[in-house]
């Protein structure tokens, strides 16, 4: 365990986030020391004349038990404690600084002590936040040129220049893209069916296997069809650009269930303005002909066929409980419906796979050329199975590396593709990134829309969230419970909060 002190209670999620960017296999703990304790090693590092030893190493870096952190009036200090004796580094700052640039000296410093006491870097630098794009995106608005921008990327975030060009090549693609949309009067939609086959040991998401609720899933729909009603009444003077229904996996419905769902929404929503409708079909194991057929009818745009590996072990190791040959069938179905805009999901860092296992992933989607390829770093979550995984087998069996993800994205742009979103989660393996590459004419306009908080999306179902996105940039707010049962017995609160957010002024 790392233990960071801080002398007084500010920054803690960005001390946490950037500590366990450097230490993911490791437990970190933010804590507040009194006023002007120093614990260990590191006060007696600074009384006995070793504070400005900003070089030193501990002999097992790894192993770094303590880091403290002193807020000055108009300084920051951070020492490495325990294992290391001496103060990393000290930095002014302007008494009449804002928050904004003392968490920035405070990151810097912070990062500076960690990578030199590590002797490595991290991709991102000390960029934590999920949507780095943000940056540059705001700077091309203001006229700053693509080089500029990097080099302030590099200068004040300390962000590779790899990731820092990707950033800002993204960054132009999503400008373009986004400026279709109707901002001031229009919304986009998201419906979550929180069922699957079965729960993938990655996985955090709203999620309940549908075994356990093939008789319930009426009274789910039923639930939504409500919450559409009000939805649709509140906002029948705006514009609907995109319709996203994901989960969970909407496709372990069955025909019939999913024709009901895709016929209430044509029913309460006007479709004739949306420019994308989109509906995963996740799981190979989910996906019948008879299923695509009912989304074709309904006009359905854009799907998802995610195998994450085209490893077999892995597969069942995750939980997929379907073969690689069941995804390449469910893909030529799709494209035998009459389908031309398929997505596929790979995740990179999956337990136990190397850089080969990647390199033949990518080069069997390359075979099958979908129309965009989502490639996501694996992002360990508390709540996921995979957390009780690694307790047992280590951290070091997941590896994704700058190899790993430049083979998906040479495999992306083998078949044409180019760049188009980028969002980051908290402890990604390798501190990486989720990518969307997709053909020219075929971008998930839904995947900007949901990561750069640019328009209000109104969404439905179990454990699913509504943005509200104010003309002044503000934005609020409003959850739907999580558990199925709970959604369905308290429909009406959740409308109660979808009427208080999406109606009030």
């Amino acid at each position: 365990m790392i233990h960071v002190w801080i002398n007084k209670s500010q920054f803690e999620y960005d001390i946490h986030s950037l500590v366990k960017a450097f230490y993911p296999g490791e437990e970190v703990k933010v804590g507040v020391a009194g006023e002007g304790e120093v614990p260990g090693a590191a006060k007696t590092a600074a009384e006995d004349g070793r504070a400005d030893d900003c070089q030193r190493k501990t002999k097992d870096a790894e192993k770094l038990t303590d880091i403290y952190i002193d807020f000055d009036e108009n300084e920051i200090a951070v020492w490495l404690g325990e294992k290391i004796a001496g103060k990393a580094a000290r930095r002014e700052f302007s008494p009449d600084s804002g928050r904004p640039e003392i968490k920035n000296v405070l990151k810097q410093l912070l990062y500076q002590a960690l990578s030199e006491n590590l002797g490595r870097r991290l991709p991102w630098g000390t960029l934590t936040g999920i949507r780095p794009t943000k940056i540059p995106m705001g700077w091309l608005e203001e006229g700053r040129s693509e080089e500029e921008i990097l080099a302030d990327m590099e200068r004040k975030y300390y962000i590779s220049p790899e990731k820092g060009r990707l950033s800002i090549d993204i960054a132009k693609r999503e400008k373009e893209l986004l400026s279709t949309l109707h901002y001031k009067d229009g919304y986009s939609l998201y419906i979550g069916i929180p069922f699957c086959p079965t729960t993938c040991l990655y996985c955090s998401f709203t999620s309940y296997p549908i075994g356990l609720w093939k008789k319930r899933v009426g009274d789910y729909l039923d639930a939504l069809e409500k919450e559409m009603a009000i939805t649709a009444k509140i906002y029948r003077d705006k514009i609907l650009d995109t319709v996203y229904i994901g989960g969970g996996t909407p496709t372990t419905l069955e025909p019939e269930e999913l024709e009901r769902l895709l016929a209430s929404v044509g029913r309460y929503f006007d479709l004739s303005h949306v420019q994308e409708f989109t509906v995963e079909a996740g799981r190979a194991d989910s996906i019948t002909r008879e299923k695509l057929q009912v989304l074709r009818k309904h006009k359905i745009t854009r799907i998802s066929v995610n195998p994450q590996t085209m490893k077999e072990e892995t597969l069942q190791l995750i939980g997929r409980r379907h073969s690689v040959d069941q995804v390449k069938e469910a893909f030529w179905l799709a494209r035998e419906e009459g389908f031309d805009n398929i997505n596929m999901d790979i995740i990179l860092g999956l337990p136990g796979e190397t850089q080969e296992d990647v390199r033949y992933t990518a080069q069997e989607i390359r075979k099958l050329r979908p129309d965009s390829l989502t490639v996501h770093s694996l992002a360990i979550k508390r709540a996921s199975g995979l957390s009780r995984w690694i307790e047992e087998n280590g951290i070091k069996a997941l590896n994704n590396t700058d190899i790993t993800m430049d083979i998906a994205a040479r495999a992306a742009k083998d078949m044409g593709m180019e760049p188009y979103y980028l969002y980051r989660q908290k402890n990604m393996s390798g501190n990486f990134e989720n990518v969307g590459y997709a053909l020219p004419g075929k971008f998930g306009i839904y995947n900007i829309l949901i990561n750069e908080e640019v328009q209000t999306i109104a969404a439905l179902g179990a454990g699913s969230i509504s943005k509200r996105v104010y003309q002044d940039g503000r934005i609020e707010r409003a959850d739907n419970v999580k558990d199925v049962a709970l959604y369905i017995e308290r429909i009406g609160e959740m409308i109660e909060r979808k009427k208080h957010l999406l109606g009030g002024r």
